[in-house]
């Protein structure tokens, strides 16, 4: 998956914004105004973090060499997933699905309603 495809499929999600609150070199989406997955723009091949429960987390990195404790983020919650051929670009996409609805489902029920009101 290509830097620009990720970004198309966050940006395709309800309620979500992207920015650069890191700096110029690290997109972040955020939901809400929740981050829930930032890449580096010059990694090769693209690497991107994601939330994840922690269970799952460890369970992922025990089972994908593509998937690694969240660099420069809480490993307990976080995982950075190396796009380098080795899941599907579906199997991707239900890793930033899953992030995604993690930060939705913590939401106040104000912003909740905000969200399904977009």
């Amino acid at each position: 998956m290509h830097l620009e495809e990720l970004r198309d499929y966050c940006l395709l999600k309800k309620g979500v914004e992207e920015g650069f609150p890191f700096g110029e070199d690290t997109l972040v989406f955020k939901v809400m105004g929740k981050m829930f997955l930032l890449s580096g723009i010059n990694s090769l091949p693209v690497q991107f973090n994601v939330k994840c429960n922690p269970e799952k987390a460890i369970e992922l990195r025990e089972n994908y060499s593509c998937v690694l404790p969240g660099y420069h983020m809480s490993k307990q919650h976080w995982n950075t997933i190396i796009c380098d051929g080795s899941v599907s670009r579906k199997q991707l996409e239900e890793w930033v699905d899953d992030s995604y609805n993690l930060i939705v489902s913590s939401l106040t029920k104000k912003l909740k309603t905000e969200l399904e009101n977009l």
